[in-house]
């Protein structure tokens, strides 16, 4: 039989949905397409790029019949730049597109046949947020990778920093020596430790949190940085616990730290059961890297059985493995996507979990 696509091949296609990481989802003749920089209900001119059994990549030739919520991307370099995913969709839709998959992930991985997803919380600035970028240095070019990763997109602005950012990024580029390799910018220098990129999105993702969390008598954060959320916490609760492998965030933690807060040092699967003391009076809050919990953390969380565990996650298919492993000692009460990152496919979103009676 003869595959149903081959590379080359033009299509006429409608958009059913858009997948995490940005692509719009189509089918022919029972092969998925994907083809970036579309939206749902969309009908679409796309040219073959890309085969493997049962799927294939495409490259958007024509909107055929554009979607309502279809803009102009204010950016020149939309669509080489592999930073931005969304800057042809209105906003609200694309938060309705962030919580939506935040849904499928839950349901197809996680196995939630009715997950708590909220309506995505919007970051108060869609553009000009981030307070740092990581730029690549391949001279004579200083850009991002782009949508081709071999490639590195020259640019001299991006619009998704803001203006400190962008500043420090012109006086690299006015630089007559560049060293080649990864440079990252920040609009505080001296800010050293984890850091949310986007600060007015990190405090709506921090009321969030402490909401979730409530008070009680022990607060462990695990991953916890340089205690972003420990420090909005530690007026509600008696002890805290941070705990994290980076040595200059505990050393950023600690400096302002009060009585009854503790910053240690380690790998959160080695600390944690030593942190939790007395379960029925210990919220737990997990905000671990993108590829999610260590196996050894989800053991201890299921063996003792803290009260609450509030999870922050920036990759879906991550969080929703790791609440299904929880799922057998852990009720999932509700999961609120906020917008960190406007304008691109990443997605944070904060999980409530409750101690289930079994």
């Amino acid at each position: 039989m003869m595959p149903a696509v081959k590379i080359g091949l033009e299509l006429e296609l409608e958009i059913v949905s858009i997948t995490y990481g940005g692509a719009g989802l189509a089918r022919h003749e029972g092969c998925v397409v994907f083809v970036p920089f579309t939206i749902p209900g969309e009908k679409v001119r796309a040219r073959i790029t890309r085969v493997r059994r049962g799927w294939a990549q495409a490259k958007l030739v024509a909107v055929t019949t554009p979607s309502p919520d279809r803009v102009e991307p204010p950016c020149p370099w939309f669509t080489r730049c592999g930073g931005c995913a969304y800057q042809h969709i209105a906003y609200p839709r694309q938060l309705a597109i962030k919580s939506a998959q935040v849904e499928e992930a839950l349901r197809r991985i996680g196995k939630f046949a009715a997950p708590p997803v909220e309506p995505a919380l919007p970051s108060p600035l869609d553009y000009g947020y981030r307070n740092r970028i990581t730029v690549h240095i391949e001279p004579p070019d200083i850009g991002f990778r782009g949508t081709d990763p071999r490639q590195v997109v020259d640019l001299n602005r991006c619009l998704l920093a803001d203006d400190a950012v962008n500043a420090a990024l012109t006086r690299l580029r006015a630089k007559r020596y560049w060293r080649p390799g990864p440079a990252t910018l920040r609009a505080n220098p001296e800010a050293r430790g984890f850091r949310q990129v986007n600060d007015g999105a990190a405090e709506i993702l921090a009321a969030v949190v402490v909401g979730m969390a409530g008070s009680g008598e022990v607060l462990v954060d695990a991953y916890c940085g340089s205690g972003f959320f420990a420090k909005k916490l530690r007026a509600s609760f008696t002890r805290v616990i941070g705990l994290d492998w980076d040595e200059q965030s505990i050393h950023a933690a600690g400096q302002d730290a009060e009585a009854h807060e503790d910053y240690r040092r380690g790998d959160t699967v080695e600390l944690l059961p030593a942190a939790l003391g007395r379960a029925a009076t210990t919220v737990v809050l997990l905000d671990p890297p993108a590829q999610g919990l260590d196996p050894g953390v989800i053991d201890t969380l299921l063996g003792a059985r803290p009260a609450r565990v509030v999870y922050v996650s920036c990759d879906p298919a991550t969080l929703a493995r790791d609440l299904s492993r929880l799922a057998t000692g852990y009720q999932l009460l509700r999961a609120a996507p906020v917008d960190m990152f406007p304008q691109t496919a990443s997605i944070e979103t904060a999980c409530l979990l409750a101690a289930s009676a079994n």
